[in-house]
């Protein structure tokens, strides 16, 4: 997910959104302890779409 996608997102969105992607690596990371996952690099593309989301959220209550 690109920096220009979220900044469309609404903030419920973007929360709901983050919170899908934590649970998505958690399962990553698990999955990928038990056997090795065909594509490492989802657990790196996934922690930066954590990093991006909670980012624009921060960012947006540092403007209220």
């Amino acid at each position: 997910m690109k920096t220009v996608e979220i900044k469309e997102l609404t903030t419920a969105e973007i929360q709901e959104r983050l919170s899908t992607e934590k649970e998505n690596l958690v399962r990553l990371k698990l999955n990928h302890s038990i056997s090795p996952l065909d594509n490492p690099l989802q657990i790196k593309v996934a922690r930066k779409t954590i990093a991006r989301l909670a980012t624009e959220l921060r960012a947006r209550e540092l403007k209220k």
